[in-house]
C-alpha cells in the first residue's frame, strides 16, 4: 500500500511559486527524494490558480511517511512555508492494490 499525499500550495506575489524553486535550489527536494520509502516528490504549476503550487508526494507506507514527518526536513519545509506565507489544501490517497481495471484500461494510452 503506498500514500499519495497532494497538497496545494496558495499565497500572493508568486510566493508559492518562490517557495517551490527555493525548495528545489537549497537541495531539500533532492535530500527528501533520498529518504527511504519516497516514491515521487514533485511540485506543478495550475494554469487556472497561478498562485498556487501543487505537491505530489507518494511514500512506500505510512512508517516511511511518518519517519519523513520526524526528519529534519520538515524544519526546513516548515521555515520556508512561514517565508513565504503559505496556505496549504492536503488530500490524502491510499493506493488500489489492485490497479487499473481492464475497463478503465481502454482509455489509456502507454
Amino acid at each position: 500500500m503506498s500514500i499519495v499525499v497532494n497538497i496545494y500550495y496558495t499565497g500572493t506575489n508568486g510566493n508559492a511559486r518562490k517557495f517551490a524553486k527555493e525548495m528545489e535550489s537549497s537541495g531539500t527536494v533532492a535530500a527528501i527524494r533520498e529518504e527511504v520509502g519516497n516514491l515521487r516528490y514533485d511540485y506543478f504549476f495550475s494554469m487556472m490558480e497561478p498562485e498556487t503550487v501543487l505537491l505530489i508526494d507518494s511514500w512506500k507506507d505510512q512508517q516511511a511517511l511518518d519517519q519523513h514527518h520526524a526528519s529534519p526536513m520538515m524544519e526546513k519545509i516548515v521555515e520556508l512555508r512561514i517565508k513565504y506565507d503559505l496556505h496549504m489544501k492536503v488530500e490524502r490517497y491510499v493506493s488500489d492494490e489492485r490497479g487499473i481495471p481492464e475497463t478503465d484500461n481502454h482509455f489509456i494510452k502507454e
